[in-house]
């Protein structure tokens, strides 16, 4: 049996001063010094006793894109399973994919059944899973534009509706609505998103989705995603706030195929969107082990290669850019989660940006980040009770099983709060 009990009240300066010299002072606010009582059946505490605690997952969100999971989850194909085991060993948290064009090419016949018993295998190993997005001018339905304005604004939310309903429960987090600073102005070819955005205004047109989703299932994560980091996204989100848009978290993109952001930008991002107080999540991160794009491309998209390899230098680049970079946002108190784009090399663009090869073999960024993710910034420890059957044990914040005389008790360790546990 196992319960929690009120103890005394520590405040921030007090667990800094207790993980100081035990954990880095940068990272304390990802962790906990949690005190665990083990009392026998007649609520006397149990001196001397030898408990184990060991961690199952964070509470922290380690992403990456999970849509190699539909071919094995939704349709079987075994040669996917060594990709999915190997992501399964370090994240904890997938993005699935709903553009809309590819998830409902046909009007009326979206692709609900394969989507869903992926996302339903993934939560069943432990796995948050994100839907991306819901509403976006890229990839869009191209059956919407017979429609008029109105009769198109009125398919997306039915859109949102039933999407966001439907998952209810396996998916509770959303990009609501996808790369809005550009979407006014974007003139590449016509959509019916970018149709609705010209007529009623970025803010509206983001605040009737997010109201809509909302509405749908008000306990959801809901995003606004972007990857135009310039002080024009930080006008959008202040004029979101300003008219009451429900944002739960920032989404903030950093595909970086034409070189490391590097630490004075990563620092600068974090400090300007960090003033809104809002959770932040680095939603689709990028680094090639290969060649660097051009830096003339604006559209990473019109970078079309027949080939693009990996390389030894490549690679070593590619981990270096992953642990700086992986460990500045491990530090800021608002950065919630992030997500890596690409797990294999070969997906988006073509690109090594991967954390393994085309032929699964694991690359040093993967080393490196399982080495962060499940070793440094891992807790699997032992402590035995005092004399009021109390052992206190510094902790990161996840979830746990205990074990006392072989036996396991699970636990969510995240606050200060005694955790008892009765023999």
């Amino acid at each position: 049996m196992l319960i929690m009990e009120q103890s005394r009240q520590k405040t921030k300066q007090d667990i800094n001063a207790e993980v100081k010299g035990m954990v880095d002072k940068k990272i304390a606010h990802r962790v906990v010094n949690k005190d665990i009582r083990v009392v026998d059946g007649n609520g006397n505490p149990v001196k001397g006793k030898k408990i184990e605690v060991k961690q199952v997952r964070h509470d922290f969100l380690f992403g990456c894109g999970a849509f190699d999971f539909i071919g094995y989850a939704a349709e079987g194909k075994i040669e996917n399973k060594e990709v999915t085991d190997g992501w399964l060993e370090i994240f904890n948290y997938g993005t699935l994919p709903f553009y809309w064009g590819t998830y409902e090419p046909v009007e009326g016949k979206p692709n609900f059944d394969a989507l869903m018993k992926t996302a339903q295998y993934l939560k069943s190993k432990g796995v948050k899973v994100k839907g991306h997005p819901l509403c976006w001018h890229t990839v869009c339905a191209d059956w919407l534009l017979k429609y008029d304005n109105e009769t198109i604004m009125k398919k997306q939310l039915e859109r949102i509706d039933r999407e966001v309903t439907g998952f209810k429960g396996v998916i509770d987090m959303w990009d609501v609505i996808n790369e809005v600073v550009i979407m006014p102005v974007f003139d590449k070819y016509d959509n019916a998103i970018t149709r609705l955005c010209k007529e009623k205004g970025r803010v509206e047109l983001i605040k009737t989705v997010f109201d809509e989703a909302r509405k749908m299932n008000p306990n959801a994560t809901l995003l606004l995603n972007d990857f135009n980091t310039s002080p024009k996204y930080e006008e959008l989100i202040e004029g979101c706030l300003d008219a009451g848009v429900s944002i739960s978290a920032i989404g903030i993109q950093s595909h970086q195929h034409q070189g490391y952001w590097g630490k004075e930008k990563v620092l600068d991002v974090l400090e300007r969107f960090s003033r809104f107080g809002l959770p932040i999540h680095f939603t689709e991160n990028t680094f090639v082990s290969g060649d660097l794009m051009p830096a003339h491309i604006v559209d990473l998209n019109d970078w079309q290669v027949p080939e693009w390899p990996t390389t030894p230098e490549g690679e070593a680049r590619q981990a270096q850019n992953v642990e700086e970079m992986y460990r500045l946002l491990f530090e800021n108190p608002l950065v919630q989660a992030i997500t890596t784009w690409d797990y294999k090399d070969g997906a988006w663009l073509g690109a090594p940006s991967g954390f393994v090869r085309k032929d699964n073999s694991r690359k040093p960024s993967y080393e490196i980040l399982k080495k962060l993710t499940h070793e440094e910034w891992w807790t699997d420890t032992e402590a035995v009770t005092n004399d009021d059957g109390v052992a206190t044990v510094e902790a990161f914040k996840g979830e746990y099983k205990i074990v006392v005389d072989g036996k396991e008790y699970d636990a969510h360790i995240s606050d200060n709060e005694m955790l008892r546990i009765t023999l």
